[in-house]
């Protein structure tokens, strides 16, 4: 069988970096490590192709070569996931979809025409579909509700990768979230029982990323990288030799609840093992909206002494912030922006609420009869996909506003320095040295933000002040600036797309509590 892999274009997004991408000359944050690990489940005898559509688009003759095209996809690529599937099929070629898109919403790539859904946990299913494939059977649906042993996982064909063309290559330690927030998908895709790969897979992977001459940052993309603490630990503790005696070659990153900052042990074993950086689900810091969300694990400390601590261990945090909750009071934007300024955390996803398909959420709602007529997305510029309790319009505005503010240019690098000025300064010795890559990206920065700007003096001096004061944090400090280049641009395309839905919003029922539909947004 000739099988041809294919990871759909992502739309510029929050995560999609993609003005400092173009600075550095890289094309893509992380390949698919759902792909690659499929690669190593398909039967040895196959001829494989991989193709990510955001470093380079496959070729008519890669189309005309494969018997088979297997394509994954995460709800923000729909629409050129929906290109390929209704390709293929034009093409007489036999589709096979998976991943978390398809899994949640099925009804979605069978309209699109794909022959195989190959669904939930690929441990389980991708046998099903090649005995499906060996029995002649032209169509199928292969689903189980068995979460697989991740200890049986395959190392992903991390050799399929154009590996210059990353800033990140991903890895998975556990899959499953203990917690039940009502807005998340990840236990409905998961469970919440997590699962682990042992010390020793993890390491394997990591040699096998050092072998490959990988020496960026290596995201372990767990749902909740603490999800089973003690086995996070077990894991840590190996690694932070491993870590010493191959002189610190990756700059790790991963998510983690925010219950992080009650574990000191687990905070200075991800220091000591190489986490630089740790993305959290704040949402809000409104209690009343974090209760009814079911997210109470976020309202047993104080949320910003416990972000405080994080980040004086040495962890840069990345956070989650969502408005359009149903106990939400106005100037919850405010509210945010606010807490993002006292904490000074330099990257904040702030999003409208979206009600993904098959949430508790999702089934309330639907429920209540406050759906719309479209799926929920996380990209930024989409505006939300049910009645809120409040005026959509008003909870609209006020984003627009926060995102404007928190991603102006003199703001984001005094929080960026608080921040950086906060953390402890130990990093493990490396010897690692700065690529061109990384060189072009500092010196475009130091020219825009250092000489074209209004920030040119505060820049410098802050700059100095990091290489002074905590000079093992520059290349992270540097860093964080960089990425900041794509959030002062990226802020003008989420203000535009809003205001542009806004402008087509109809109001419904003019009465106290005004709410409002959607008349023709996409």
């Amino acid at each position: 069988m000739k099988a041809l892999l294919l990871w759909p274009i992502m739309p510029n997004s929050f995560w999609s970096y993609q003005e400092t991408l173009d600075l550095a000359g890289l094309r893509s944050t992380n390949p698919s490590l759902g792909l690659i690990t499929i690669a190593a489940m398909l039967p040895s005898d196959w001829e494989i192709r991989f193709v990510d559509r955001n470093i380079s688009l496959e070729t008519d003759t890669d189309w005309h070569w494969c018997d088979l095209v297997i394509i994954s996809a995460m709800i923000i690529q729909k629409q050129d996931f929906q290109k390929l599937i209704q390709k293929g099929v034009a093409l007489g070629k036999k589709v096979a979809v998976g991943g978390p898109f398809p899994t949640s919403v099925p009804e979605f790539a069978l309209e699109a025409g794909a022959d195989y859904l190959i669904l939930d946990e690929g441990e389980c299913t991708i046998p099903m579909f090649l005995d499906a494939l060996a029995k002649g059977e032209q169509q199928g649906i292969f689903r189980s509700p068995e979460k697989p042993d991740v200890t049986q996982t395959p190392i992903a064909r991390f050799d399929l990768l154009d590996l210059d063309a990353y800033l990140a290559i991903t890895v998975q330690f556990s899959r499953g979230c203990p917690f039940q927030c009502e807005f998340c998908d990840i236990i409905n895709l998961y469970g919440r029982k997590p699962r682990t790969k042992t010390p020793e897979q993890m390491l394997q992977e990591f040699q096998v990323l050092y072998d490959l001459g990988w020496r960026r940052y290596v995201f372990v993309v767990d749902d909740n990288f603490i999800g089973n603490k003690r086995n996070a630990k077990v894991f840590l503790k190996a690694l932070i030799p491993w870590m010493e005696e191959h002189d610190y070659p990756f700059i790790l990153i991963t998510e983690a609840s925010l219950n992080l900052a009650e574990d000191d042990e687990l905070i200075e074993l991800m220091v000591k093992a190489g986490f630089t950086m740790v993305f959290m689900g704040i949402e809000t810091p409104d209690t009343d909206s974090l209760v009814g969300i079911h997210k109470v694990q976020n309202t047993r400390h104080d949320l910003i002494e416990s972000c405080h601590k994080i980040t004086r261990a040495g962890l840069q945090i990345m956070s989650g912030f969502i408005m359009g909750f149903d106990n939400e009071r106005p100037g919850a934007g405010q509210r945010i922006e606010q807490f993002i300024e006292e904490t000074g955390i330099p990257q904040a996803m702030l999003s409208l609420l979206q009600a993904l398909q098959n949430t508790a959420m999702w089934n309330r709602l639907q429920q209540e009869g406050r759906l719309l007529d479209n799926l929920g997305t996380v990209h930024q510029g989409a505006i939300m996909n049910f009645v809120p309790m409040r005026p959509i319009a008003e909870i609209t505005q006020e984003y627009i506003a926060a995102f404007w503010h928190i991603y102006e240019p003199m703001s984001y690098l005094k929080r960026t320095f608080r921040h950086f000025r906060m953390m402890n300064g130990w990093r493990g010795k490396t010897q690692r040295h700065l690529t061109g890559t990384e060189m072009r990206l500092f010196v475009t920065i130091c020219w825009r933000q250092g000489v074209v700007r209004s920030t040119r003096l505060r820049f410098w001096w802050q700059l100095v002040a990091i290489a002074l004061t905590k000079p093992r944090l520059l290349y992270d400090y540097l860093t964080a600036l960089g990425v900041g280049e794509h959030f002062f641009k990226y802020r003008y395309e989420v203000k535009a797309l809003l205001e542009s839905q806004l402008a087509v919003l109809q109001p419904v029922k003019p009465q106290k509590d005004m709410v409002y539909e959607l008349e023709s947004v996409q």
